[in-house]
């Protein structure tokens, strides 16, 4: 009768409500893109092979640590598409249709990245800082590689997979020997690619200031001639004028006659 009564106090939230709250909260962060499966396995397991995907999905869960997105349709890799994904350890982007990577492309995962396959694409130059910092085990394998300056400044500190590594061919190349060679061999043997560049740049230079100096040449013989006949034909005008010699005489003659 005295006693205040428990109807006007707010129970507390049951337990189990507040455990659906978490749960929910973390499906949304581990939200699977659109046409995968997602499985948890000490992370985040996804998988996104075989989807006819024609970019990387822009909603995969940041607690990812094996992505797979094999045999799609993909073409190229824009900067960042794996930015927040700090805890990916396996990358398989292997059996696509890839001809680019932007720079930057795989920022964000040198810290955890473990292994990259990008093999059986249609790669044929990447930027020279496709890959810097990273530490994973790359697959470059079966791709139109062209052998030049940009790609051996690319591969330089890469890991690349010990399995496939034979398998990185050259299918152009600045030099034509080198055409059909393994990159790693042709590295290993004292090959430079960069050299062949350095000397065709020097090749050009030489033309373009030997074709400077003979315009200036030209000019500067031009000049000379022209100076040469105007002195001439001023000389000649000279010639043609009465000597001074020539004029006394004849004044002094007038002044006899008169």
């Amino acid at each position: 009768m005295g006693g205040s009564s428990p109807r006007g106090r707010s129970a507390p939230p049951p337990c189990g409500a507040l455990l659906w709250a978490l749960w929910l909260l973390a499906l949304a962060a581990s939200a699977c893109p659109a046409g995968c499966r997602c499985a948890a396995r000490s992370g985040v397991l996804v998988q996104c092979a075989a989807r006819g995907l024609r970019r990387v999905p822009p909603d995969l869960p940041a607690d990812a640590v094996v992505l797979l997105l094999s045999s799609n349709r993909i073409t190229s890799i824009a900067r960042e598409s794996f930015a927040a994904l700090g805890r990916l350890r396996e990358l398989d982007l292997s059996h696509n249709a890839i001809e680019s990577v932007e720079a930057g492309a795989f920022g964000g995962l040198a810290g955890s990245l473990r292994l990259l396959d990008l093999s059986h694409n249609r790669l044929g130059a990447v930027p020279q800082d496709a890959f810097a910092r990273l530490s994973a085990r790359v697959r470059l394998a079966h791709n139109p590689w062209h052998c030049g300056c940009s790609l051996q400044e690319a591969l330089s500190g890469l890991r690349l997979d010990a399995d496939t590594a034979d398998d990185v061919r050259c299918a152009t190349a600045a030099r034509e020997e080198h055409a059909g060679g393994a990159v790693v061999r042709l590295l290993d043997s004292g090959a430079n690619f960069c050299n062949f560049h350095h000397k065709t740049t020097d090749v050009a230079m030489f033309v373009v200031l030997f074709c400077w100096f003979s315009s200036v040449a030209a000019y500067v013989g031009f000049y000379i001639r022209r100076n040469q006949e105007d002195a001439r034909r001023h000389v000649e005008y000279l010639k043609s004028l009465p000597s001074s010699a020539h004029i006394g005489k004849g004044e002094d003659t007038a002044s006899s006659v008169f």
